[in-house]
């Protein structure tokens, strides 16, 4: 028994033509940009969980915490909220680019921008993407820390 399909030749030829369109830099420009649009709505919004989160469910007084609980919760939060404010810093450059960005109007300097750009809102996703993992893991460490930690 296999697990081979047989495709019609339509179904080939679509196909082959959507890998075709796929290829095309500036359909992978727009992909990079919808992909980026979506990382920076999810940062967003994780960044205003986790801070409600925090808010509502720590500690009220970090004051209250014993002395090495609050030394942790302290940098733990500064880094987690700094990483995910750069994340989405990241994440909007992706998406909107540098103000002033000189955009071709010759074909081949264009198809080269648009290979550029796309490479270049890769790697700001990537970056992006390790730096809200960062930040939601050091605040989420920040909560536990607080919810455990035993009050003075």
């Amino acid at each position: 028994m296999t697990d081979q399909v047989a495709f019609t030749d339509e179904q080939l030829a679509s196909a082959e033509d959507r890998a075709v369109a796929l290829r095309d830099p500036h359909q992978q420009l727009r992909l990079a940009l919808h992909q980026a649009e979506g990382y920076r709505t999810y940062l967003s919004s994780l960044t205003g969980l986790l801070a409600a989160v925090f808010v509502l469910k720590g500690q009220e007084d970090l004051s209250k915490l014993p002395d090495g609980a609050r030394w942790t919760v302290i940098p733990l939060l500064a880094v987690g909220f700094l990483a995910l404010v750069v994340a989405s810093w990241l994440s909007v450059v992706a998406v909107h680019g540098r103000p002033g960005e000189e955009v071709y109007s010759e074909p081949n300097r264009l198809l080269t921008y648009e290979r550029r750009r796309t490479r270049s809102i890769w790697r700001l996703i990537e970056a992006a993407r390790w730096l809200g993992l960062i930040g939601v893991l050091a605040v989420a460490a920040a909560i536990i820390t607080t919810w455990v930690a035993p009050a003075k």
